[in-house]
């Protein structure tokens, strides 16, 4: 039940933040969406009933346990480390725009 919820959130967004509200790694990665400008769906798993289940389905769905758990266009991403990485080479943003979360005049 939890890893059918967790693929169709990720399959009815653009962009989605698995994330728990107290964590600074997931508040850096929403601060830099909120920032560009990205339209992007935030999972609280600390607010969610079932929200230990679902990190328990990403993880064996994505091989990841922690969170930020962050997916462009369908694509997993990594966590915060990896999307702060793409974003410092230059491929965060075309990847966004392509998946159609940011306008291309971004």
């Amino acid at each position: 039940m939890a890893m059918e919820k967790a693929k169709q959130i990720v399959s009815s967004n653009s962009v989605v933040v698995f994330s728990k509200s107290y964590c600074p790694f997931c508040v850096d990665v929403k601060k830099l969406f909120s920032g560009l400008g990205v339209s992007f769906n935030a999972i609280e798993l600390d607010t969610e009933s079932d929200g230990n289940d679902i990190q328990a389905a990403l993880a064996e769905w994505t091989g990841q346990r922690t969170v930020p758990n962050v997916f462009i266009g369908g694509q997993h991403i990594g966590g915060c480390d990896a999307t702060m990485a793409m974003h410092n080479g230059g491929k965060l943003v075309p990847l966004l725009t392509q998946a159609g979360a940011l306008s291309s005049s971004a």
